[in-house]
């Protein structure tokens, strides 16, 4: 058996992970959650052991020798982060410190593995029109979510330089799917669509951003666990303005989408865009569904 950790296994994208897991027999899980707001332990599977504690207080002895330990755990929204950064500083750098001591301390870890975001590369805006964002470009990240994120993909790098610890780090767009919690963009603005409420835009509603199916992502999260090292992109070249997307509900639901304009979010960064050809180059079977394809299902 395959002994595997996945912190933050309880979340939206962690519990999707698991799951998928849990479809091959391989696999022993261990799921470490400290249960926040956006965590929904009926998302796991029966059977799976779960441990409730924070990845800062986490032990060697708490989940024993490991395989893999994959570090879903993180504070993730943006709003949030502005309000007060102390729990992302917390959760997301000292976090990721401590897992990696924890790791260390493993007599045959295969991986340590890092979910990170594209957001640590920062806004696109600078950049000509078609360019995307490369993994081994220069990190610019503008809140405190995406530089925490960023702090942590670079612990985890260090960790490999200075303690030969073996490492792959994946760096995802907008996830999206049935669990996701609803104070994401996409959940708020189909419970409004759905419940004629005027829909909150921020700005001028041309932020471009990169759109993946939860699914999708982490499908291809355990092909690069099972087979790769590094740094890489995983994206779908699936991008819209948001202005786009609510065009899409209002087509999709044959409804007229109501539109209340609100203060653009401070250090709002303009666009998101992954170069995936990476990815590519290892899997020719790399396909996605789209965005207006999800929501077309979702709501009709």
């Amino acid at each position: 058996m395959i002994k595997i950790v996945v912190t933050g296994g309880a979340g939206f994208i962690g519990s999707s992970f698991v799951n998928l897991l849990n479809n091959h027999e391989v696999f022993d899980i261990i799921v470490v959650d400290s249960m926040t707001y956006a965590s929904n332990p009926e998302l796991l599977p029966e059977g799976v052991t779960v441990i409730q504690k924070d990845i800062c207080e986490i032990k060697k002895e708490d989940i024993g020798e490991v395989d893999y330990i994959v570090n879903f755990a993180a504070e993730s929204h943006v709003d949030n982060s502005i309000k007060n950064g102390t729990p992302f500083i917390h959760t997301n750098i000292l976090g990721t410190y401590n897992l990696l001591e924890v790791a260390k301390q493993m007599t045959h870890l295969e991986k340590f593995v890092q979910i990170s975001t594209d957001e640590v590369y920062g806004d696109l805006s600078r950049y000509p029109s078609d360019y995307m964002s490369k993994e081994d470009d220069v990190q610019r990240p503008s809140s405190y979510y995406s530089a925490s994120k960023s702090a942590a993909d670079g612990l985890v790098v260090s960790a490999n330089k200075t303690y030969d610890l073996p490492y792959l780090i994946t760096r995802t767009c907008n996830n999206y799917g049935i669990h996701q919690h609803n104070e994401k963009f996409l959940p708020k603005i189909i419970n409004c669509v759905e419940n004629n409420l005027p829909i909150p835009l921020y700005g001028d509603g041309e932020h471009i951003r990169e759109w993946i199916w939860v699914e999708d992502n982490v499908r291809v999260i355990l092909r690069l666990i099972m087979s790769e090292f590094g740094i890489w992109n995983i994206g779908s070249g699936d991008r819209y303005t948001n202005k786009e997307i609510l065009k899409g509900l209002s087509d999709i639901t044959s409804k007229y989408v109501k539109v209340e304009h609100v203060k653009d979010r401070l250090g709002h960064d303009r666009r998101y865009g992954l170069d995936s050809s990476k990815l590519h180059k290892i899997d020719n079977n790399y396909k996605t569904i789209t965005l207006m394809e999800y929501l077309r299902a979702q709501l009709i």
